[in-house]
């Protein structure tokens, strides 16, 4: 993989380490809940359960989970090094679980009347990853 210089001298790019097993799980059907009760940092787990409860139309526990899941994800991102700001980038997979459970926390906002918060995370959202907030859009 080649490594490019940072020609705008922000920060590089943070990138979590790999954690396969919820993935693995969600992956082979196992209860989002279950996977989050064996992986309870796992922001890909609690951010599963945001997207399930939000489609079933329960907004206020979808924002419960979000929440959860950004809140693992930004303890996370702090153990690899990221000082509260710059790239999160998508195509990281390890990433894509903080950067879903960010856009379900503005989503399901959004849907209970939290516009500030809902603002608030979606210029969060894409100043972290333009191609996660173009893709969860």
């Amino acid at each position: 993989m080649a490594t490019h210089e940072n020609l705008l001298g922000g920060p590089e790019p943070t990138r979590l380490p790999d954690d396969p097993g919820p993935r693995d799980l969600l992956a082979a059907g196992t209860d989002p809940a279950e996977v989050a009760a064996a992986f309870p940092a796992s922001s890909l787990a609690w951010a599963q359960l945001a997207d399930d409860a939000f489609a079933a139309g329960r907004p206020v526990e979808s924002y419960a989970y979000a929440r959860t899941g950004y809140h693992r994800g930004l303890d996370s991102l702090r153990r690899s090094g990221w000082r509260g700001h710059g790239p999160v980038p998508w195509e990281h997979e390890p990433n894509r679980g903080f950067l879903r459970s960010l856009h379900a926390l503005g989503r399901a906002a959004g849907a209970i009347g939290e516009s500030e918060e809902f603002e608030r995370c979606t210029v969060f959202l894409r100043d972290s990853s333009p191609q996660a907030a173009q893709t969860l859009s």
